[in-house]
């Protein structure tokens, strides 16, 4: 189907796919978000399934190894930022694909965080930051939201597409 505006990407939880690593979704229910699932405007992706993790999964977390250098760690201390990477380089490539311009993203995740992340020592604390998959899409010319943004991206998808 060809759709007359590019489409925006999203993070599959936020439509209630229960990807997250718990097994689990955060359904967002909104009208502005309503309005693109009628217009058949999203594009959905969990990034951290993409790139090979498994459904349940251990939480992760990024770390600082330098200033610029980072890690994403599971609790286990297991090092799966190859898996981080991957997924941000499908994320990147479906943009491509699809004329994508802008993303919702869910907040907080060592892959989709846009402002919030964890601090990597999986002790509850946020810092500022951003995930992997949000960086690669931001470095490459994406506008990247969180699910608490919608009325902010709405206005910009609407003046990227006047």
């Amino acid at each position: 189907m060809k759709l007359s505006q590019p489409p925006i990407l999203i993070s599959a939880c936020l439509l209630g796919e229960k990807v997250r690593y718990d097994g689990q979704h955060l359904l967002l229910d909104h009208p502005i978000l309503t309005k693109w699932i009628k217009n058949n405007q999203l594009i959905s992706i969990c990034p951290e399934v993409s790139g090979g993790l498994p459904i349940p999964r251990q939480p992760a977390e990024i770390q600082k190894i330098q200033s610029d250098s980072i890690k994403v760690i599971n609790i286990n201390q297991i090092d799966v930022t190859e898996a981080f990477q991957i997924g941000a380089k499908k994320a990147l490539s479906v943009c491509q694909r699809n004329n994508i311009r802008m993303a919702i993203l869910t907040e907080n995740s060592p892959s989709c965080g846009s402002s919030k992340i964890y601090n990597g020592s999986f002790q509850g604390e946020k810092i500022s930051g951003e995930g992997i998959t949000t960086k690669l899409l931001r470095k490459s010319g994406i506008q990247v939201f969180s699910q608490y943004q919608l009325d902010k991206a709405d206005e910009h998808y609407q003046r990227l597409n006047c």
